[in-house]
């Protein structure tokens, strides 16, 4: 960049300088003063005193005033800088396992200095590694210094100063009645944040660090009800729009009691209240968004199919997409032995089919020849096009972006003009009842309770890779049995990262291992064709043993498989392990998963497997996998990483969730004046909240 004539370079440097540092600060979400009064702090650190060295203790945070003895640079094990302080106290070693020479030149004996960091016990007594020093005698703080979330290159006194100067630009007026303040019992907005972002050296350092001062309190209530305001914004403005409405005929020939008629088992009590539930939403002038959900082999797939039928009946095309073509191709199977003795056309498209396939499977989707569609991602293309699409259904919607279903829809919506598609999304991942009240509160949530006739519990057993031999010849005792088993792997390939067992290596092991038996392998690498053949050949029996990565997690069902063995279990998180567990169970056959798993466990992975062995419930799995790991799996990319809440914590915060529901039925009945300005301040520039 060449100065401007007449400009000195001093000030084109520092108009560079300020346009970098803006550019930082906006790749952390701040573009204006507001957004810098809500950056709140990660924790604190206590400068407001100076301990003695002899005080200190390893664990603890500490700052001490001390004078250098000496410094050297140290080759053993490797090179590092070592300095020794001391104070009238005592003294204490300083360790930089990287280093700047000019670290080494602040170092020089006689030297004082202010240290600060975290004390540890080192070999040869108390240390601190890498210590952060400043100059000795300035004055101290009075309150503690906050550190907040950054980047690179974005310092803490940058950005400390920048949140200064904002709360001093920012009104922090109350958004809300201080008649509803008290009742709740929270403490005003403007003495939250003043107090996150400089608390005083006598408060509750540890509420404050765990989120639960008062001050985290009202924040997080707030942020909260942000939510719950925006997302019933969010589900007006769709009721707003049209849908066509897809009455169902009390006709005993139509096609949903066709198909019950057709079908070789009845639905349960659960299955026929969803139906209705879906049934009455499709009815409706405006766009069902409903999610229907249910545990691993409750029967979701047959309500879909009902749904569809529904819709079909009532004159528009219905399009089902799931994230994988094995699942895709499963769904295809099933609706097709169903739908076509009806009379339905239906079709299958993904992006692999051959481009004769493909032609053919446009032009049916255009001219409405094809009533039914299924396929993958590949339905969302600018080439497809449908006569009238009006219901959407997606499988296992966690798995798709928010973009991703939204194209699918809006696909109808060119279609149909002024009309939105129905759509419903299915998920077999429960979602925990706090989950449901803030980030699926916008959506009518249907579940199916507890699973049909026939269905066997499945044994979980917990077992050390150190046993793989009595496995193997389990297995082979299961073939002679007449059973089938899966054998799971979480890669394809040789990784230098992981030392996992990989799906092509166990597959040679094991047919070395069971020659008398056939294994076949099935992963995400292989072609269409090539996986639908091994899963075919599976279903038929004609394999004993299928070695598979997780392409086999959702979706696959073979009755005959009784016979799980989940490999390096711990390296999988609960949703997928339930979701694995649920290919087993399907038959008459009692069925057992096994969970191998490799020495040492960390905490959450032998969590993970506690409660895999305790539970089959499919909300008690999604309950401890959200105590767990907090919602980012359970949702998916349902969210495009805007929405995820800042401060709150589902797994802890139920309660406030509650409270902030009620109270945002009562705003937006009451105060329509309250929820603006609540909204204005917590929500501005967050508007792909109100779209996901």
């Amino acid at each position: 960049m060449q100065p401007k004539p007449g400009s000195s370079p001093a000030k084109v440097s520092a108009a560079q300088t300020g346009s970098v540092v803006q550019q930082k600060f906006e790749r952390l979400g701040l573009r204006n003063p507001q957004d810098f009064v809500l950056h709140l702090p990660l924790r604190y650190e206590d400068e407001t005193a100076i301990a003695s060295i002899a005080s200190l203790r390893g664990g603890m945070s500490a700052q001490i005033e001390a004078e250098v003895i000496d410094c050297e640079v140290k080759y053993k094990p490797r090179r590092q800088l070592t300095a020794s302080v001391r104070d009238d106290s005592g003294e204490l070693a300083l360790r930089w396992l990287t280093f700047y020479p000019s670290q080494q030149q602040q170092m020089k004996p006689g030297r004082r200095w202010r240290i600060r960091g975290e004390v540890r016990s080192g070999f040869n007594g108390l240390e601190i590694i890498h210590p952060k020093i400043t100059a000795p005698h300035s004055p101290l703080p009075a309150s503690l210094t906050p550190v907040y979330p950054t980047t690179d290159g974005l310092s803490q006194p940058s950005l400390r100063k920048a949140i200064l100067h904002a709360l001093g630009q920012v009104s922090l007026v109350d958004t809300l009645p201080a008649t509803l303040v008290k009742k709740l019992g929270l403490l005003a907005f403007d003495i939250a944040i003043h107090t996150l972002h400089s608390p005083t050296p006598d408060m509750d350092a540890q509420a404050l660090i765990e989120h639960t001062h008062p001050a985290w309190i009202r924040i997080k209530f707030d942020e909260l009800l942000a939510q719950q305001l925006s997302l019933a914004a969010a589900r007006d403005a769709r009721r707003s729009k049209r849908s066509r409405a897809l009455a169902s005929t009390d006709s005993p020939e139509n096609l949903c009691q066709r198909l019950l008629r057709s079908l070789p088992f009845t639905l349960t009590d659960s299955q026929i209240k969803v139906v209705n539930e879906i049934s009455l939403d499709l009815a409706r002038d405006y766009p069902m968004y409903r999610l229907l959900q249910g545990d691993v082999g409750s029967g979701k797939t047959i309500v879909a199919a009902l749904a569809a039928m529904q819709a079909i009946e009532a004159g528009v095309q219905v399009a089902i997409m799931a994230p994988t073509e094995i699942l895709a191709q499963q769904h295809y199977q099933k609706m097709q032995s169903w739908v076509e003795p009806l009379g339905i056309g239906i079709c299958w498209l993904t992006g692999s089919i051959s481009p004769r396939a493909r032609k053919i499977a446009l032009e049916d989707i255009r001219t409405g020849k094809a009533r039914l569609i299924i396929g993958t991602q590949a339905l969302i293309q600018e080439t497809v096009e449908f006569e009238n699409l009006g219901l959407v259904i997606v499988d296992e919607q966690h798995r798709f972006g928010v973009g991703q279903r939204l194209l699918l829809s809006r696909k109808g919506e060119a279609d149909l003009q002024d009309w939105v598609p129905h759509q419903l999304t299915m998920s077999a991942t429960p979602i925990p009842r706090t989950l449901a009240m803030t980030f699926y509160a916008d959506l009518e949530v249907s579940t199916i309770e507890g699973l049909p006739p026939g269905r066997t519990p499945v044994l979980t057993k917990l077992v050390a890779n150190s046993r793989r031999d009595e496995i193997i010849s389990h297995i082979a005792q299961s073939a002679i049995n007449g059973q089938q088993t899966y054998w799971v792997c979480p890669l394809v390939e040789e990784s230098e990262a992981l030392e996992l067992q990989t799906a092509v290596d166990t597959h040679q092991a094991l047919t070395q291992a069971l020659p008398e038996l056939n294994v076949g392998l099935v992963h995400g690498r292989l072609s269409t064709a090539e996986k639908s053949s091994v899963m075919k050949d599976f279903r038929e029996g004609l394999i004993q043993v299928l070695v598979a990565t997780t392409v086999i997690e959702v979706g696959v069902d073979v009755p005959n498989a009784s016979l799980m063995v989940i490999e390096h279990a711990e390296r999988f998180g609960l949703a997928q392990l339930h979701q694995l567990r649920g290919r087993v169970g399907r038959g008459h056959a009692s069925s057992v998963c096994v969970l191998m798993f490799q020495h040492p466990l960390s905490m959450i992975a032998r969590e993970r497997l506690r409660a895999m062995y305790e539970t089959q419930d499919g909300f008690e799995i999604a309950q401890r996998d959200l105590d767990l790991r907090g919602p980012g799996e359970l949702l998916g990319s349902r969210q495009s990483g805007v929405a995820l809440l800042r401060f709150a914590d589902l797994a802890h915060d139920s309660e406030i969730v509650r409270a902030a529901r009620e109270v945002a039925t009562d705003l937006r009945l009451h105060h329509p004046d309250i929820v603006e300005r609540h909204l204005e301040r917590w929500m501005r520039g967050r508007e792909d909240f109100l779209r996901s």
